[in-house]
């Protein structure tokens, strides 16, 4: 069966955009990512034309993606939707957020010093092993996280891109597809989520729900790399 030709972006769409593996190639590191030069004027070309309604849906926290798409801010939701930030506000944690226990940071950092190359990414609201330069290290990042996460219901394992990650567990992508679709220029829209692994699933399922749609990287797109080629072509007229 012939695959159908990927869409392009429509002038009534409201478009929610993961970052790492569907706008930014995945890294050894998540400070080693790499922003090509095009992808903001993109972004911003793209918000413009759809009179503002883009949105950043991230596991990042909010200040690391601002970080990567400076001098773009765009509205979003960024720890798997622990934090919010609707048009012209600023940041604000959702009622998703939790507070990580005390104990979890010195207990990853400890466990990742007997890991070499295994790396602890810590967030506002989550934290992450990072096992990409040291995948014999995968499950032994697992069992650990599984064992934080049975101690604390506030929180649910996730896989991730050689990583496993503590988030809390009503955070999740869909929380600002749906508070976002409630406000100006978003409401009355399509929305249309762009995502690449398990935690988009959420963003997507709640598009559909609102009568729009989910594209995936590695199945609409080969790689990021093709997600940014869409984007720069722009919004059909």
């Amino acid at each position: 069966m012939q695959k159908a030709p990927l869409p392009r972006i429509a002038p009534d769409w409201a478009l929610f955009l993961d970052l790492d593996g569907t706008l930014l190639d995945i890294a050894s590191h998540p400070d080693a990512v790499v922003v090509p030069a095009t992808l903001v004027p993109a972004l911003r070309h793209v918000a413009d034309a759809l009179g503002g309604a883009l949105a950043i849906v991230s596991g990042r926290p909010a200040a690391a993606v601002d970080a990567l798409l400076a001098p773009f801010v765009p509205p979003g939701g960024f720890g798997h939707g622990s934090e919010i930030r609707t048009p012209g506000a600023q940041v604000r944690s959702s009622t998703a957020a939790r507070s990580l226990p005390a104990e979890w940071a010195p207990l990853l950092a400890e466990a990742a010093a007997d890991w070499p190359g295994v790396v602890v990414e810590r967030k506002p609201h989550g934290l992450v092993l990072h096992f990409r330069l040291a995948p014999e290290h995968g499950p032994a990042c697992r069992a650990l996280l599984e064992r934080c996460a049975a101690a604390n219901p506030d929180f649910v394992l996730l896989p991730a891109h050689m990583a496993w990650e503590l988030r809390p567990r009503t955070a999740t992508k869909a929380l600002p597809v749906e508070l976002l679709m409630t406000h100006p220029p978003f409401a009355g829209r399509r929305p249309v989520f762009v995502g690449d692994d398990v935690t988009d699933e959420d963003g997507m399922q709640a598009a559909r729900r609102l009568g729009g749609m989910g594209l995936w990287v590695g199945e609409h797109f080969p790689a990021p790399a093709a997600v940014r080629d869409w984007l720069a072509k722009g919004v059909v007229r």
